[in-house]
């Protein structure tokens, strides 16, 4: 059955409407209360449409505010600052805990700190009991805000980071509630269950985040894991 020219016109426009609707959930343009997703639930592990729900949080600060509540987290909104050339953050919040570990930025974005916090609670903290049979203490970072371009890659380095409108962390290592630092630099490498334990919490950080780049990526990232939740998608 060959469609007729006005019924092939209505099918580009659905087709260009649909498109532009899910261009904007990827990019957290839709609010909670249009979006045809359920709410965000830190405590629930990965499910369905996770990636949607969590760009929910990128425009929305009363959804925000609802999401980021203890004790899963201890975070709290700030005010904006307006990003002039490439630079500054919306809806963003200051956290001190995230997943029950001890993780301290004075500004990240709130899609960045839920996505961190469901990483932490449900793929760091069990595989540390799994692989190194003990609870994880406390994250250190090498930065989240920096008004920047990106680092390590010559084709790239004319284009903001996404540290310039803190939605990227650098994570350099974990403390264990038994006294161990797990540290990406020194650990990344071999066969033992401290880089089991970094190789697994880095494949399963895809699940959160678009962006996950670890020490295999390049050499600019051999101390750290990099995560960001840019309109770009990449795990390596």
């Amino acid at each position: 059955m060959r469609l007729s020219r006005r019924s092939r016109t209505r099918l580009a426009l659905l087709a260009v409407l649909a498109a532009g609707f899910a261009s904007a959930l990827w990019l957290g343009l839709v609010p909670q209360r249009f979006s045809p997703f359920a709410p965000l639930n830190l405590d629930e592990p990965a499910s369905w449409f996770l990636d949607f729900r969590l760009a929910s949080l990128n425009a929305d600060a009363r959804h925000c505010a609802a999401v980021i509540a203890s004790p899963l987290i201890d975070a709290s909104p700030i005010t904006d600052q307006p990003i002039t050339k490439g630079c500054g953050w919306q809806n963003g919040v200051r956290m001190s805990a995230a997943g029950g570990v001890k993780l301290t930025t004075d500004k990240i974005t709130c899609g960045m700190a839920a996505a961190l916090s469901m990483w932490l609670a449900h793929e760091v903290r069990p595989a540390a009991a799994h692989y190194l049979k003990s609870d994880i203490k406390s994250v250190r970072h090498m930065g989240v805000y920096a008004c920047r371009n990106i680092l390590g890659s010559p084709s790239l380095k004319s284009f903001r980071s996404q540290h310039a409108t803190a939605n990227a962390i650098d994570i350099e290592s974990f403390a264990l509630a038994d006294g161990r630092t797990i540290s990406v630099l020194k650990n990344w490498k071999g066969s033992g269950n401290e880089a089991q334990f970094l190789r697994a919490i880095h494949e399963r950080a895809c699940r959160y985040f678009r962006v996950a780049l670890g020490p295999d990526y390049n050499a600019a990232h051999a101390n750290h894991f990099h995560f960001d939740r840019g309109a770009f998608k990449r795990c390596r």
